[in-house]
């Protein structure tokens, strides 16, 4: 079984791209397959400065005022009589942070590697991207699914290849970039639907995951980042257990075009500021017991979104050892989101812990329900 790694999903507290690469290779070193630049600044709240700016967008006008302050206090937009929107207009401000932090990444993968950083040679930088449902839906509200995610689609596949062409190819054609896919909307919407209805809501949603994959150009790598919410360290969801995550991930699975690498999907088990259930628990047992049904190919890695600073060490070694024997391999470690939304001090103290927690030992004997897991069968 491989080594566990640890996974920063994307935005900080820190300064800068600078500061935040200094701290993930300092303090992860050897233990990251990713580094993203940290998302600082504005762009520590994921979508919201992306969504503001499109008060100056010339075909748009704002259908309901919002101040961010909760889910149910954004703002919606709607397209102005005689406008038509389309992705040309549209500018997910992807490209632009890319074009500054790659090279200063770049530069430090090849200080790592002269310093005999264990794996620096194969890091890869590493991009979040939200899904194009999940843009269509914030800006638009639900009418927005249906009627301007074409626009959101062409856009994000556009910035998609021309950050790709920015970090070029290593000599296996695959792109230096991994794309973390970000979809709280699609996990949020199977966990609403009643568990009858949750495989087909998966189906349908885990399809469009992978259509926006298999429009990006051959040999574009991929992540995927479930995820129930953040905003202002609040979910927008809580989960009674795994299994609608377990669903979505498996259905993304097996969609999967070919010629797309899905290195890794991360699964949130906190839920914003509140921490993860504690496995000595009935409650937790039942919580994480659908893990058992998750089907993911050979080579696509598993991250637990597990860690968080309000529980001791010890619960979390546990929680971590009750995920691996479900899931049946050792798993990678992260946060449920990104750290954008804690402190400074709290952003640091999850790190360590994810840098003590990769280095825990193989249980003694690892459970087998997944270990031959695969895109086949799809659990309940």
């Amino acid at each position: 079984m491989a080594d566990r790694a640890a996974h920063l999903v994307g935005s900080t507290p820190f300064a800068d791209a600078g500061d935040a690469f200094e701290i993930a290779f300092d303090r992860l070193g050897g233990h990251l397959r990713s580094v993203p630049d940290g998302e600082t600044g504005e762009r520590r709240n994921w979508i919201i400065h992306i969504i503001e700016a499109l008060r100056r967008h010339p075909d748009l006008e704002v259908a309901r005022e919002g101040d961010w302050s909760d889910y149910d206090r954004t703002p919606t937009f709607r397209v102005r009589k005689g406008h038509r929107l389309t992705a040309g207009s549209l500018d997910l401000q992807h490209v632009a942070p890319v074009e500054a932090a790659y090279p200063d990444f770049a530069r430090r993968r090849a200080e790592a590697v002269s310093a005999g950083v264990a794996g620096a040679g194969e890091l890869a930088f590493q991009v979040g991207i939200p899904g194009d449902l999940d843009m269509a839906l914030f800006v638009f509200g639900p009418v927005g699914i249906l009627r301007h995610r074409r626009a959101f689609t062409d856009a994000t596949v556009a910035e998609i290849r021309q950050i790709a062409a920015l970090a070029g190819h290593d000599s296996a054609g695959r792109t230096d970039v991994v794309f973390q896919l970000e979809i709280p909307a699609e996990l949020v919407f199977v966990a609403r639907f009643p568990d009858i209805l949750q495989p087909v809501a998966a189906w349908w949603l885990g399809r469009g995951v992978a259509r926006l994959a298999a429009r990006s150009p051959a040999g574009t790598r991929f992540g995927i980042h479930l995820c129930v919410g953040d905003m202002n360290h609040r979910a927008l969801a809580r989960l009674r257990d795994v299994a609608p995550l377990v669903r979505l991930a498996n259905a993304i699975a097996r969609a999967w075009p070919d010629g797309r690498t899905l290195e890794f999907v991360h699964a949130p088990f906190a839920a914003a500021a509140e921490p993860p259930p504690s496995p000595g628990t009935p409650d937790g047992a039942r919580f994480y017991a659908p893990l058992r049904q998750l089907r993911l190919p050979v080579g696509t890695r598993f991250i637990a979104g597990f860690v968080h600073e309000a529980r001791p060490l010890e619960e979390q070694r546990q929680t971590l050892a009750l995920i691996e024997s479900l899931v049946g391999r050792r798993v990678d470690v992260a946060t449920s989101c990104g750290l954008g939304r804690r402190d400074r001090e709290a952003a640091l103290a999850t790190i360590d812990r994810a840098a003590q927690l990769v280095a825990e030992p193989a249980p003694a004997a690892e459970a087998t329900p997944a270990a031959a897991a695969t895109s086949g069968t799809i659990g309940p």
